[in-house]
């Protein structure tokens, strides 16, 4: 398997340098320069196989050779080694929980297998990392928590001031030993910004073996296909069929996933990008039109991004407008929509919601309501503890707090304040990290 440039450059690079550049030379982002669909009998028999087994068959085409069978199995096993529950919350309606792994969100999955693959790389060469990481609330502390203890690796996440929870902020800045933590006063699309200037200055990459752990990187993005498989999997062997996904979406990578999953051969009817006020995608597919907005600051703050990274990877897999709106549609839904909908959940099915989670329900409702659609599923993506100040708040309830996050609140944050590219150019040059 090659990767290659989706910029202007003629670059085409295997897995392990994909994953160690991050971004190509040109500063465009990698994408599989071919997919092709896996075995029929396997997709027809999906209920047969263990979940190690499917993770195994669906990740081995992107790695090719450059890891082997039995060290992909071992890093595939550390990566999924957590429940994914797909939940019937109405008739012919599910959600699929991605948040009971470390840190409680669905970007440990990507993060984990990222860092064991980075990991392996480097025990093979000795080779010293510095993974940068810009986050809107939950990469992050899965990045933190993937590397925490990492001999070969140190990583540096930014993240926006006053723009992410408390208990996030408590995850992001609590790791110490190799992980530091940037505050930037600014939004994501700021720490996104500062990342993608990192990569290609010539000071950084030459004291500094760069990469990134955001969804921009393939080792981050691809692992998320593995459990759209794990979902049908399960309704297969509930005899469900026609199924349309909703994904709650700010970077777009988690989405993008799982239309890779559809070209794999995976029996999907159709994805719907579920957004927050951040409507740069509903809008285009409206109106044609790509035109970022101001970041929106919401209480899905982890999909407070204006113009997202792999909305670019979407349309290089559908080609043209009318492939994409045939496969693709998405909607926007404000924090009056996203809280009432947290509650209806609450008071009908006695399950809750986070705000993100409760944007994929709105999504999945309103395409279900407009089109023939047998099965719908939405994904939820972080543990709703992580907002327990603005949930417990709504239901009036208090929730129950998770293993994972127990001994959180008596952690010290440790971290720095930055403004400017050139102000984080200069803590990276001068300060040990």
């Amino acid at each position: 398997m090659l990767y290659k440039s989706l910029g202007s450059s003629n670059e085409f690079v295997n897995f392990e340098v994909a994953l160690k550049k991050g971004l190509a030379d040109d500063g465009s982002l990698f994408f599989p320069k071919k997919i092709k669909k896996l075995d029929h009998k396997f997709i027809q028999n999906l209920e047969n196989y263990s979940d190690l087994d499917i993770a195994y068959k669906v990740i081995k085409p992107f790695i090719g050779s450059t890891i082997s069978e039995i060290n992909l199995k071992k890093i595939l096993n550390n990566t999924i080694d957590f429940d994914f529950p797909l939940i019937e919350l109405e008739k012919n309606l599910f959600t699929l929980e991605l948040f009971n792994g470390p840190t409680l969100a669905f970007k440990d999955v990507g993060a984990r297998f990222m860092a064991n693959c980075l990991d392996h790389f480097s025990n093979i060469n000795s080779r010293y990392n510095t993974v940068l990481v810009a986050t809107s609330g939950d990469t992050g502390a899965a990045v933190g928590n993937g590397f925490l203890n990492s001999k070969f690796t140190k990583v540096v996440i930014l993240y926006p001031k006053n723009k992410v929870s408390e208990f996030q902020e408590l995850q992001l800045t609590s790791f110490g030993n190799n992980i530091t933590a940037l505050r930037i006063n600014g939004n994501f699309d700021k720490c996104q910004d500062i990342v993608k200037k990192a990569f290609i200055d010539k000071d950084l990459k030459k004291k500094f073996n760069l990469t990134s752990a955001n969804s921009i990187n393939v080792a981050r993005w691809l692992p998320q296909t593995i459990y759209y498989f794990f979902a049908l999997k399960k309704l297969k062997k509930l005899k469900k069929h026609n199924v349309a996904f909703s994904v709650p979406s700010g970077n777009f990578g988690n989405i993008c996933a799982g239309i890779i999953s559809m070209k794999l051969g995976l029996p999907i009817s159709h994805f719907i990008a579920s957004t927050n006020a951040n409507d740069t995608v509903p809008r285009y597919m409206q109106s044609k039109i790509y035109k970022p907005l101001k970041t929106v600051e919401t209480i899905s703050n982890a999909m407070d991004v204006s113009n997202p990274s792999n909305f670019i990877r979407i349309l290089e897999v559908f080609e043209n407008f009318e492939n994409l709106k045939k496969n693709f549609s998405s909607y926007s839904f404000n924090d009056i929509e996203t809280l009432d909908a947290v509650k209806e959940i609450f008071d009908k099915e006695n399950y809750v919601l986070d705000p993100h989670g409760a944007i994929g329900y709105l999504g999945i409702k309103k395409y279900m309501s407009l089109n023939k659609c047998s099965t719908g599923v939405f994904l939820e993506t972080a543990h709703p503890i992580k907002f327990s100040e603005l949930i417990e708040k709504k239901l009036n309830t208090k929730l129950t707090q998770p293993i994972q996050g127990k001994n959180l609140s008596s952690k010290k944050k440790i971290f720095y304040e930055l403004e400017t590219y050139n102000d984080f150019k200069k803590f990276m040059l001068e300060k040990p990290i």
